[in-house]
């Protein structure tokens, strides 16, 4: 992706940020939860995102919060792929009213 199409993509995403990951460029969002139940939810819904793209995000996890970063690394960066799946996370029930 270029500067311009990534600039343009998280526009659209809410609370991405763009970052370097193992020199690598990448986008971030952090959420935090009421409790480790909720932050679990959470992280299983990612989960089932990234099984049902073949695309999978970095986690991590705490009690209370969760940092999901997408980059491709068999690209050496940034796809379409790292948005469409941040997209998907974006709109999961789980994180919509704790983020």
């Amino acid at each position: 992706m270029t500067s311009n199409d990534l600039n343009a993509a998280l526009t659209g995403l809410h609370g991405w940020q763009r970052v370097k990951h193992d020199g690598k460029a990448a986008i971030r969002r952090s959420w935090r939860f009421a409790d480790f139940h909720q932050t679990m939810a959470f992280v299983n819904a990612v989960a089932a995102v990234a099984h049902a793209m073949d695309h999978h995000p970095d986690l991590h996890v705490s009690y209370n919060r969760c940092i999901v970063l997408y980059t491709t690394h068999d690209a050496g960066g940034l796809t379409q792929r790292d948005i469409d799946a941040a997209t998907r996370v974006d709109a999961l029930p789980e994180g919509r009213a704790t983020a």
